[in-house]
This record gives structure tokens, C-alpha cells and sequence, in this order.
């Protein structure tokens, strides 16, 4: 993306949550994660590359004992339209008889939660709950709700707090949906 079409598409966007709403829906999803896991000690999995900024956020919020992992498992790429599954990375965690939040930066169609979910069922997790910064509301769902929400937002193409346009603006503070996509 040329420094032209990075200035247009974040100009024309049209910003659905502000930094401060987005801060809030962050706080609310914090109190809710503690008051679950604050005695678990559980395994934090990072979802790269969206969830990098949701869990760093949300992880200065936890006072409670906890490991940090990441797998990376994507749909997207820098595309704007979901293809097939690509596992780059598995955890380096164990997952046996963990507790285990998944922190992913948005519930679209729920195809890539779905599949980290039952990779750490199969591994031996002993419990799985998930935390998303945004669900899309809309009737494509997989099947799988995420746990712990911290905003809802329309069916639009976003970027913004990880999430990305073609691979860039996911330094956005906000959360904003393209024009015309």
C-alpha cells in the first residue's frame, strides 16, 4: 500500500469506536476475565497477528498469575477475503490440563476460533474460553460464541486495534470500517 491509499482509506473511514469506547469495552471485558480466572492461573493464547494489540491492552488489565502464549493461525493473509486455514504456528505451551483463553481481535464468521478451540480440546485442555475486541453481528456464524465480548459492531470491513487493511493500519486507535467494503 502506497502512502497515498494509506492517507485515503483512513481519512474516508468512518470510525465506529473511539480509542476511549474501545478502553472501556477493555475494562468491562478485564473485570469479567478476572472474576473467571483470577484463581486458575491460566494460559493466555495470543492469536497473531490480529490479537497482538487487544491482549496487550487486556493483559495490563489482569492482576492475577498467568502464562502468555501466541499461536498464529489465519484466513485472511493481507487479503481482504477469508480463503482457507493456515496453521504458521502452534503454541509452545503444553495445553494438557490447562485453563486456556484464546484472545483474538474479531469474531467474523468464527471459522479460525472454531478451529483453535478444538486444537486445544484435542490437546488435552482442560477448560477453552475465548475473548474477542469485536464480534460482527450477522447471520454467517460458524457455530461458536465468544465468552468474553468487548464490542459489537455491523457487518462492515474494520481495521483498527490489530485489526488490518491489506496488512497495514492495524496501529488505528479506534476501531474503523472501510468506505465502500
Amino acid at each position: 500500500m502506497n502512502n497515498e491509499e494509506y492517507k485515503k482509506i483512513r481519512a474516508e473511514a468512518d470510525c465506529l469506536y473511539s480509542s476511549a469506547e474501545v478502553n472501556a469495552a477493555l475494562d468491562k471485558m478485564a473485570q469479567a476475565i478476572t472474576k473467571k480466572f483470577s484463581d486458575r492461573s491460566p494460559l493466555v493464547l495470543c492469536v497473531l497477528t490480529g490479537a497482538i494489540i487487544p491482549t496487550g491492552y487486556l493483559l495490563t488489565r489482569l492482576d492475577f498469575p498467568l502464562q502468555l502464549d501466541y499461536l498464529h493461525v489465519t484466513r485472511y493473509g493481507n487479503t481482504t477475503s477469508g480463503g482457507k486455514l493456515d496453521w504458521l504456528s502452534e503454541q509452545n505451551y503444553s495445553l494438557q490440563g490447562r485453563d486456556v483463553l484464546i484472545v483474538d481481535d474479531i469474531l467474523d464468521e468464527g471459522v479460525t476460533l472454531k478451529a483453535i478451540v478444538e486444537h486445544c480440546k484435542n490437546a488435552g485442555a482442560a477448560s477453552v474460553s475465548s475473548a474477542v475486541l469485536v464480534e460482527k453481528c450477522h447471520a454467517r456464524k460458524s457455530g461458536i460464541k465468544a465468552d468474553f465480548i468487548g464490542l459489537q459492531t455491523e457487518d462492515r470491513y474494520l481495521f483498527g486495534y490489530g485489526m488490518d487493511y491489506k496488512g497495514y493500519l492495524r496501529n488505528a486507535d479506534g476501531i474503523f470500517a472501510v468506505k465502500g467494503l
